[in-house]
């Protein structure tokens, strides 16, 4: 008998074959769908990632409402993924989508800027701290512009991530550490140059590797999570971020924090939550209701030594900023989004619903003997295969077991219960029920009571 994090692995994988069977059984009209894709679209979707969820083929989405999926076989889910943050506050919340209604007909994009923009920026400094703002159509650019930012205005040219980071399609971040050494991460495309020439990457948590790979004062900015989220969560240790704010400050590094899914914390996201003061911070998926739109962030000082370095460039193009960005319609939906739906009354629901699920899955594993932890981050919770949460990127890499998640993720699927597909993250909606939580309470304790060694 093979078993792995406490569970019986021939069990499990038995049960995943007749999961499997079932999933193709009910969704006749996704296999039609996806036969007719597989000529059209690479991998069958519109985005490669989409092929990453836990089905045999893929589940065609026909409508998405509050913190409800319907497929196009008619099976309704209650999603815990939620558009993997976009659609933190529900799929089309009503503000947003009346805002996209009224503003659609009044112009889409125009490069020039309306009283939304500024109302948005305005709002984002009162949240956030930071005075000035810039936008963008993703975090992705946010990133790679706030980057740029940095750069130009400190003159260095290397930046700071921590290993297991994700800030979207950026480049400089896609840099590991393997045995010690930042090392290329070996599933990126098409990458031509060595990124570790201006890449430097240390573990999470590590003050020390902080301290030393900050000493020669070349790295314009540490960009970072708060709270890291895309390797599984790690959360900082107490007094961490104080000590590392205070070593980037004092080798005159600039700290860029990138909130795209710690804004999860509340209104003002973990630095808000938090007393943490960074110079740049970004934010993206969830910021325009799920709309293509994101903003970044500037202190005082750091907009003005960045107004200061573009007028003493040369004419011609910055390498920040592409024709869409700020475009009306995502003005306008950020605006909405803002002022009536990212509010305290809902963040207090989403934390919540968030807590009691976290207690419930501690009391399921406690019951079942399993040495799998629970993190939560407002409302956002996450299980891992470890005894206790992980400190970095390296242990919480450690801790995955992509085919047990397969395994529970279709599970849960197959009973109406979506959770995302990369690693074992659950996301609260205002919309998102105790009801809900308690469905997927029950469902997972049936799997575990037919897998668990």
């Amino acid at each position: 008998m093979a078993i792995r994090h406490g569970i019986d692995l021939d069990k499990a994988r038995a049960l995943h074959a007749r999961e499997t069977e079932d999933f193709l059984a009910r969704h006749s009209r996704s296999l039609e769908l996806a036969v007719r894709a597989g000529g059209h679209l690479l991998f069958g979707v519109p985005l490669h990632w989409m092929d990453d969820w836990p089905t045999p083929r893929s589940l065609f989405l026909a409508v998405a409402r509050n913190a409800r999926l319907t497929d196009v076989d008619g099976h309704v889910y209650a999603d815990f993924c939620l558009g993997d943050t976009g659609a933190m506050f529900g799929h089309s919340p009503a503000p947003v989508a009346e805002a996209i209604a009224r503003e659609s007909a009044r112009g889409l994009t125009a490069m020039l800027p309306g009283e939304d923009a500024l109302w948005v920026a305005e709002e984002l400094s009162r949240r956030f701290g930071l005075p000035v703002w810039q936008f963008a159509l993703s975090a992705s650019d946010a990133n790679r512009f706030a980057i740029r930012w940095a750069r130009a205005v400190t003159g260095r040219d290397r930046i700071l991530v921590f290993n297991g980071c994700y800030h979207g399609t950026v480049d400089d971040v896609f840099v590991d550490l393997a045995g010690g050494q930042a090392t290329p991460r070996s599933s990126l495309l098409g990458q031509v140059y060595d990124l570790t020439e201006h890449t430097r990457v240390v573990e999470f948590n590590d003050l020390a590797a902080l301290e030393d790979a900050l000493g020669d004062c070349r790295v314009a900015c540490v960009l970072a999570e708060p709270a890291m989220t895309n390797i599984g969560m790690v959360l900082p240790d107490p007094g961490y971020w104080e000590q590392a704010q205070a070593i980037i400050r004092r080798h005159g590094s600039l700290l860029l924090l990138d909130e795209t899914h710690t804004i999860s914390c509340g209104p003002g996201g973990y630095a808000a939550a938090h007393g943490l003061r960074p110079d740049m911070l970004v934010l993206g998926k969830p910021l325009a209701g799920g709309l293509p739109a994101a903003a970044y962030g500037f202190s005082a000082e750091l907009a003005a030594r960045a107004q200061q370095a573009k007028r003493a460039a040369p004419p011609g193009h910055s390498g920040i900023g592409t024709t869409l960005s700020a475009n009306r319609l995502a003005c306008a939906a950020m605006r909405a989004n803002l002022a009536e739906v990212m509010t305290e009354d809902n963040y207090r629901i989403m934390f919540e619903r968030a807590g009691q699920l976290a207690q419930g899955l501690r009391e399921l594993f406690a019951r079942f003997a399993l040495p799998w932890c629970v993190t939560q981050l407002g409302a956002r919770c996450e299980f891992q295969f470890t005894a206790r949460p992980p400190r970095n990127g390296s242990e919480a890499e450690a801790g995955q077991d992509e085919e047990l998640e397969r395994c529970i993720h279709l599970y849960l699927l197959n009973r109406g219960l979506l959770i995302t597909p990369f690693h074992n993250m659950l996301l609260f909606s205002p919309h998102t029920s105790e009801a809900d939580g308690q469905r997927l309470l029950e469902a997972f304790s049936a799997w575990l009571e037919g897998t668990v060694a």
